[in-house]
């Protein structure tokens, strides 16, 4: 209700839970340093020095920030898995883990590309010389 006794018309329903919008947890960014690397398929791992002292210590980390650092810390985690699991869009998470990797509390790694996995043909022929001997 509004301050003179009329009832102001929802913009959301009930189910929908609190709203935040998404620049709001990035502060207004919309990118990081070192975002370039952060494909959907990337890794991200809690760097193995990182304990929950430190963590409490950092005043600058979110909700956000805390969840992804405890996922990675059990298991590595995709860019995608880690999107899926805050529910949020792909942008806000690669600035929230683009934010961590600044303070170095995860690492991320890059899946080797395809085109410099070895050749299926050379992995036939070391196993069969393998065999061979």
């Amino acid at each position: 209700m509004s301050a003179d006794g009329r009832e102001t018309p929802h913009w959301f329903d009930d189910d929908a839970g609190p709203v935040v919008r998404p620049y709001a947890m990035t502060r207004g960014r919309t990118s990081s340093t070192g975002q370039h690397r952060l494909d959907l398929i990337a890794l991200v791992r809690t760097e193995p020095d990182v304990d929950d002292a430190e963590l409490e210590e950092e005043q600058t980390l979110s909700p956000e920030h805390l969840h992804i650092v405890g996922m990675c810390r059990r298991n590595p985690q995709s860019v995608a898995e880690l999107s899926a699991d805050l529910k949020l869009p792909i942008g806000v998470v690669r600035v929230l883990i683009g934010d961590l990797v600044e303070a170095e509390l995860v690492h991320v790694t890059r899946p080797v590309p395809p085109a410099q996995l070895p050749d299926e043909s050379i992995l036939r022929d070391v196993i069969n010389g393998l065999r061979a001997l």
